[in-house]
């Protein structure tokens, strides 16, 4: 359990540091994936945010037009998340545990979190992922675009986090594994204080109809 207790007391520690950091000042790269959410979505669609933070940007946008769960492990995230989208429902979880019935959900989302579940778990937790969408339903997500095992950076944002992915291609094949359609799946550097970082950004989509197995 360390990694998620670094996660976890991470952003506790650094909230209000990554909301000025991060979420008041999004990327432009964020900002279009969330527009292109926005644009495949029925509406009043049943959306999953894994790793919502504070609610901003994305929590709130979604919520002004969707019914929306946002999922996080940081308790003073989810308090400010609570504040910032009122409409909106938050539960205090790990990503790779939490419970969801079956076909709950049009989407999920998860932008720059699963980088912080331990990539030994990656390929239940896509499963998992898939068995919440309904046919239909999509994934957007950002995932790592290089090999990182497990390790901590004992300075982010002033505060220790935990970090862990596979590199882009070992991701699009677990997507593909996971028994999601790669509708995109593009590395796209942006930049992060004058320092060029680089993430998988994926949307898959779960079959309508489910393949026909052979006898």
């Amino acid at each position: 359990m360390r990694p998620k207790r670094i996660v976890r007391d991470g952003y506790d520690a650094a909230a209000l540091r990554y909301l000025e950091w991060s979420a008041l000042r999004p990327s432009a790269i964020r900002l279009r994936f969330l527009a292109r959410i926005l644009d495949l979505l029925p509406d009043r669609a049943e959306v999953l945010e894994l790793g919502c933070g504070a609610g901003i940007p994305v929590t709130r946008a979604l919520a002004a037009r969707h019914r929306v769960t946002g999922v996080d492990i940081s308790p003073v995230q989810l308090e400010l998340a609570r504040r910032h989208v009122a409409t909106a429902t938050f539960l205090e979880a790990d990503l790779a545990s939490v419970e969801f019935p079956p076909a709950s959900f049009d989407a999920v989302v998860a932008f720059y979190s699963l980088i912080h579940v331990p990539r030994r778990e990656h390929a239940g937790l896509l499963a998992r992922i898939r068995g919440w969408l309904r046919p239909g339903g999509r994934l957007f997500a950002t995932m790592g675009a290089g090999d990182n095992p497990d390790g901590v950076d004992e300075d982010w944002l002033g505060i220790p986090m935990f970090f862990s992915h596979f590199d882009a291609e070992t991701n699009r094949r677990l997507v593909r594994e996971a028994a999601l359609e790669v509708e995109e799946a593009d590395v796209i550097e942006e930049d992060e204080d004058g320092r060029a970082v680089s993430f998988l950004w994926v949307i898959a989509r779960k079959p309508i109809r489910e393949a026909r197995r052979s006898a």
